[in-house]
């Protein structure tokens, strides 16, 4: 089963700082082709910006690669701008990327600051994201 999911930025650098993490489990299940990524030119710059700040301490290689693979494994989104303010404005592309999506796919966005969000059941932390991933897999 694929599961279509917006990651925001605070996952991706979670997973980058300790990939042995439930951050770490969803970036590694993208790129594996279970969670397809959703983005759009605004995100994959933020991604760019914040795992180039010099406290996270990765190299111009390692971003350029995490970054590529997951444009090249994800799905380009050209969303709606929405009405609609929350507590961190830069957060609105990913809320809007994640219901443009959801008008045609079931998707989620992923994210360590869920209270920066409207409540949602599609609105999820890495973990709640591995746990819906759990559930629907056979073991």
């Amino acid at each position: 089963m694929k599961y279509y999911a917006v990651i925001d930025t605070n996952v991706l650098v979670s997973a980058m700082l300790k990939w042995d993490s439930v951050p770490g489990n969803v970036v590694e299940l993208a790129f594996s082709g279970t969670i397809i990524p959703l983005f759009n030119d605004q995100i994959m710059k933020e991604y760019r910006n914040v795992l180039s700040r010099p406290k996270f301490h990765l190299t111009d290689d390692i971003i350029r690669s995490v970054v590529d693979e997951i444009e090249r494994l994800g799905i380009y989104v050209d969303a709606k701008k929405l009405e609609l303010v929350l507590p961190d404005p830069k957060d609105l592309v990913f809320y809007e990327i994640v219901m443009e999506e959801r008008k045609s796919e079931e998707a989620y966005l992923v994210t360590g600051n869920i209270k920066h969000f409207p409540v949602k059941p599609y609105v999820v932390t890495p973990r709640q994201m591995m746990d819906i991933i759990l559930k629907n897999t056979d073991v």
